[in-house]
């Protein structure tokens, strides 16, 4: 069953609400272009059909995704997974930056690996911007 992001949201707990209202209203914000929709239980959104930014509440945080975050440089990024995603923590929205996260949405449409084709490549990222 597929679920709309405000749908998504309204399952959520209540400590994530305000984290997760704000990281997308940033997200939407910074990446216009950008299609959105819940994808593997969580909202990500996808240019030219790759993932480039999402984000999922998790028991205790909310977790800030970027596909392509390990290339992005940043010290406030955690490497995560057997790719080149990397992540962001937030047990409250006191803890965010929107610059900071508008900076990394910049990055995430300016850094991309080819997630979208990683199947048909049998697991094997191309760099495409």
């Amino acid at each position: 069953m597929t679920i709309s992001i405000d749908e998504y949201q309204q399952q959520q707990p209540a400590f994530s609400l305000d984290i997760i209202d704000e990281l997308r209203k940033i997200i939407d914000q910074s990446l216009p272009e950008a299609e959105a929709k819940v994808w593997h239980r969580a909202p990500v959104w996808f240019l030219n059909g790759n993932p480039v930014a999402g984000y999922a509440v998790r028991k205790n945080y909310v977790a800030l995704l970027f596909w392509s975050g390990q290339s992005f440089e940043e010290p406030g990024l955690k490497a995560t997974g057997s790719f080149k995603m990397a992540e962001r923590h937030f047990t409250d929205a006191s803890e965010i930056d929107p610059t900071e996260i508008a900076r990394w949405l910049g990055k995430a449409r300016d850094v991309q690996w080819d997630y979208k084709n990683i199947v048909k490549k049998k697991g094997n990222l191309e760099r495409l911007v």
